[in-house]
């Protein structure tokens, strides 16, 4: 079966799409008052003109039964545009203000409202902004049908070619995301009654001499030649150190997190920075133009590949452990922590035993996928074309994986996580673009059983944690990347708290359990780029979690 549909049926996800981002979008507001409020809601299409009564939306969005004169709009007032119609946000009044202020003095906000300023021909910044703080306190929540009631004009003309535009330039998934930052920023913050005062830094770097070799890997069965860079110092040994594996994102290169890569080395950690033959893959995820093609990036089969070519590497490791040279008895291989940022954060949670749910992947593929859903969304699609309803890759050398901004979406369903039965490090990003913070690291996070840590960059992006020298050209995307100084203290943290994650299997856990803490990340906070430590989500934050868990039982 053919999951790709028709133009007609893209066309209605569009739609879709659109209605999901207003929902999300228009979530904000400032104090003004409104005298006048909308009635009808004119659709302008190229020539075709259209105006209709709110009532009916409402009639439709309560009854799901179209009026006489909605009947033009079947193909797209579907059952799903119910539901979105009738979908709520609530938004904390006390938070309201600081997330709106936040928003407009943000890039990514400004232009926003600019597009919704051309979707609405007529609009003023002030009658968009007193609509948005009217629907925004209502007491049932925030709804399109809401603003549009709340809009401060008798008739609300919508541009439905602009409006589209603005559902392909912002995601719902990450306008929920970054709506949710702010209550992230302060919900998760665990209060201390003293200041941390760590006996020892260990974000600076060891003392032990770093040394680096090159290797590259012919598995012959399967003709992948895979290149790995090897970092270990003189006080890494077979039996002391966990071995660390690190599997980068789709296009990127083994020296992704190369700084990372020496800094665990410095203390004794051998560590193998692995490059998947998809590293060769045109960077198109990142292209604007590239959004219809992004789900056909890569073979499907690669889901499959890249942990397969950590299993490879792992037993040829094995083998220079016994053969005379430098490197021998350098490889922990029974003892592996997989460190993996976006596809490689996929891959180091399959490695885990995370169960890959292929039925929920084309299932979403098939009825959800929109303009509308992030890049990763459009990335997992890739491995739709497999013929098989569930992969296990679980490699039992593995004991503890570290996903940096991964890719989950739908690729593990609602229960694949549940197989984990080791400690897992999530890094999530509020305003990651590619791989959205809500769906793809907080929800699943949230589904995770095991000894779990989720560590929280408020403000971060996909891209942040990613090596200074690293290429910039890897790095150009339509969205704005925070990487640099600007993102220093996370990176600190990031050394810190991942080598206490990899030193807890060891006779130092001891020493380094204080650095998975609230109180170590906090330390580390600024205004600019908060920073949350937490083993749980408080309960806040899980209701969130709901609008993720519908779009996976569909």
């Amino acid at each position: 079966m053919h999951f790709w549909r028709s133009k007609q049926q893209r066309t209605i996800s569009w739609v879709q799409g659109l209605i999901c981002s207003i929902t999300i979008a228009l979530s904000w507001g400032v104090g003004m008052t409104s005298t006048l409020a909308a009635q009808k809601v004119t659709i302008r299409l190229g020539p075709f003109q259209q105006a209709i009564a709110i009532a009916d939306i409402e009639a439709f969005a309560k009854t799901g039964k179209l009026p006489e004169n909605l009947q033009l709009f079947r193909a797209f007032l579907t059952p799903q545009i119910q539901e979105l119609l009738n979908r709520r946000v609530q938004v904390d009044p006390g938070l309201a203000d600081k997330f709106f202020d936040e928003l407009v003095r943000s890039p990514q906000g400004q232009q926003l409202i600019s597009s919704l300023g051309v979707a609405i021909p007529g609009s003023t910044v002030e009658g968009l902004q007193a609509a948005l703080n009217l629907s925004l306190r209502q007491v049932n929540g925030l709804s399109v049908l809401g603003f549009l009631r709340a809009y401060p004009e008798e008739n609300i003309t919508v541009d439905a070619t602009k409006a589209i535009q603005i559902a392909v330039e912002f995601n719902g998934n990450y306008l929920q995301s970054q709506a949710l930052g702010t209550l992230l920023e302060r919900d998760l913050l665990v209060k201390n009654t003293t200041t941390f005062q760590p006996s020892f830094d260990p974000a600076a770097i060891g003392k032990e001499a770093v040394q680096q070799q090159t290797l590259t890997l012919q598995d012959q069965q399967r003709k992948r030649s895979i290149p790995v860079d090897i970092y270990w110092s003189k006080g890494s040994t077979q039996t002391e150190a966990p071995l660390v594996v690190l599997s980068p994102g789709l296009g990127a290169n083994r020296k992704f997190l190369s700084y990372l890569a020496r800094h665990l080395a410095s203390y004794g950690v051998t560590v193998a920075a692995i490059e998947h033959p998809d590293s060769k893959i045109n960077n198109s995820i990142y292209q604007a133009s590239a959004a219809t093609n992004l789900a056909q990036l890569l073979p499907a089969t690669e889901f499959i590949e890249r942990p397969k070519d950590i299993s490879f590497l792992l037993d040829e490791l094995a083998k220079l452990n016994n053969q005379p040279g430098t490197l021998q008895g350098k490889f922990n291989t029974d003892k592996v922590t997989v460190m993996g940022h976006s596809l490689g954060g996929y891959t180091a949670l399959a490695l885990l035993g995370s169960e890959v749910d292929l039925e929920a992947v084309r299932q979403f593929c098939q009825n959800s996928l929109s303009f509308n859903e992030s890049p990763g969304d459009w990335l997992q699609c890739a491995a739709a074309p497999l013929k098989e309803r569930k992969l296990q890759l679980k490699d039992q050398r593995v004991k503890s994986a570290i996903a940096f901004n991964p890719v989950v979406g739908n690729l593990f369903g609602k229960t694949g996580l549940n197989k984990i039965n080791n400690p897992v490090l999530i890094l999530t990003s509020t305003e990651d673009s590619l791989t959205p913070a809500l769906k793809h690291q907080i929800a699943p996070f949230n589904q995770l059983q095991s000894n779990k840590y989720l560590l929280t960059a408020i403000g971060g992006t996909h891209l942040s944690i990613s090596d200074p020298s690293y290429s910039a050209s890897t790095a150009t995307t339509i969205f704005q990347e925070k990487r640099g100084s600007e993102t220093n203290s996370l990176r600190q943290l990031v050394r810190g708290v991942t080598l206490a994650f990899v030193k807890q299997s060891t006779p130092e856990a001891k020493i380094y359990q204080p650095f998975l803490t609230p109180a170590y990340a906090q330390s580390l906070s600024t205004p600019e780029l908060p920073l949350r430590l937490n083993s749980d989500l408080p309960r806040n934050i899980k209701p969130w979690l709901g609008f993720v868990v519908d779009k996976l039982t569909k």
